[in-house]
């Protein structure tokens, strides 16, 4: 799966806003203070932050007490939105099988355009992976909904 560093810091941040957010007096937080709780580089932090912005999940604040804030609570922001607002894509295959935009001249994994033995194997377990963070709120990963059950 192509999930880089970008995604999970997003997540990562997003999940600290949310949780940093629950205090009506808190009128934004600020990206430094979330930078040195999650050891995450500020300016990186703002590319991301304007990525979020402008897909309508966070809100920013000018002004002292400035920052940002979640556009909607945090049991109706998926994850699966916030990775796709950074640009990342939610994919396990190594082509794409659209054509002209693959490997393979005409559109498949393989010379000659053709798929790779696995292409659907990968496929599959990439729409479980978007189902997955699609089924998971930021609410969930602040609870700790997510937990490993103890199984025997």
């Amino acid at each position: 799966m192509r999930l880089s560093s970008k995604g999970r810091y997003a997540v990562m941040a997003m999940a600290d806003l949310a949780r940093h957010s629950v205090d009506a007096k808190v009128r934004a937080v600020a990206l430094a203070d979330i930078a040195a709780r999650q050891d995450l580089s500020l300016a990186y932090l703002e590319q991301l932050f304007t990525r979020l912005r402008r897909e309508g999940l966070v809100v920013s604040h000018r002004g002292p007490g400035g920052g940002y804030r979640l556009a909607r609570p945090a049991h109706e922001l998926a994850v699966v939105d916030i990775v796709l607002a950074v640009d990342e894509p939610l994919e396990a295959v190594r082509c794409n099988s659209q054509p002209g935009k693959a490997k393979g001249k005409a559109g498949g994994c393989m010379p000659g355009g053709e798929r790779c033995l696995t292409h659907d194997l990968w496929q599959a377990l990439g729409d479980h992976i978007h189902g997955f963070l699609a089924g998971v709120t930021l609410d969930d990963v602040i609870e700790g909904r997510l937990r490993p059950s103890k199984a025997a």
